[in-house]
């Protein structure tokens, strides 16, 4: 019983496994084709727990499904774009209920080790050359993520801007209204980003360093930075052992993992999980 409780809090929680069902394939098939041999619900629980755990597949508990199992249903679920859907359902949920805040907006990047390399990863600079990945988050008001592009850690944060806001658009399906605000931190502040983010998508640009923000807040009252809401999701998906450390050398594997992160966030944000 020990070792059941162990590994317990490191399932799928039963309501995202609802949502998970619902972008499954129509028709189920095993990694490797044909009618599925393994339990569907058993290989999610192996897929979390090793995003949250961040340990290689094969030391996955056999108790949840065999490692190697779980690692095909996860490259070919990711190769359909199962987590994907899965995160944009998500968000469709969320917005239903909640309301997506698109009146102020947020964009940052953050690094994270990727010591085993592979597609979109480089040296990262801040590391001493080290090998790392970059994600470049969009959020809501609330730090909602709804955009998202990944690229090696040596690429600078202005080159990853137009993935993120047009992975963000596509998402919205929707185009960007003259009341939508878009933050950023000074490392994107030049004519060529505000020129992108005002004149192609339509935004009002807000490019402001942290001493200025801080000068501009009474934080007597308590606020804080409204680009500050990206940097805690980034802080917030930390947590997930598998994306503060990316051992996949398939990039989109490596989504697939954030994409799954992001699913979970948001319906924790919706206060579904028991």
């Amino acid at each position: 019983m020990d070792g059941q409780r162990s590994f317990d809090n490191y399932r799928m929680p039963d309501e995202l496994w609802e949502q998970m069902e619902q972008v499954l394939p129509a028709y189920p098939v095993s990694a490797n084709g044909g009618r599925p041999r393994a339990d569907l619900r058993r290989v999610a629980d192996a897929i979390f727990y090793r995003l949250r755990t961040g340990c290689q597949w094969n030391a996955i508990p056999p108790e949840l499904a065999p490692g190697s199992t779980a690692h095909a249903y996860y490259q070919k679920w990711a190769e359909l774009g199962v987590f994907d859907e899965l995160w944009d359902l998500a968000v469709k949920v969320y917005d239903e209920l909640i309301g997506l805040d698109w009146q102020w907006q947020s964009i940052d990047g953050a690094m994270t080790k990727a010591p085993l390399g592979g597609e979109k990863t480089g040296k990262n600079p801040t590391d001493r050359g080290k090998l790392g990945t970059k994600r470049s988050l969009q959020t809501d008001a609330s730090g909602i993520p709804v955009g998202l592009a990944v690229g090696g850690a040596n690429v600078h944060d202005t080159r990853l801007l137009q993935e993120t806001i047009a992975d963000c658009v596509d998402r919205a399906a929707t185009e960007v209204s003259q009341w939508e605000n878009l933050c950023l931190d000074k490392a994107y502040d030049s004519t060529a980003v505000r020129e992108l983010i005002e004149s192609v998508y339509g935004y009002t640009s807000h490019i402001r360093s942290r001493g200025e923000e801080k000068c501009e807040l009474d934080r007597a009252t308590g606020e804080r930075p409204r680009r500050w809401v990206v940097e805690r999701t980034h802080g917030w998906l930390n947590r997930f052992r598998a994306i503060l450390i990316r051992w996949d050398k398939n990039v989109q594997n490596h989504i697939a993992g954030l994409h799954l992160a992001f699913a979970y966030f948001i319906y924790s944000r919706l206060g579904v999980f028991g």
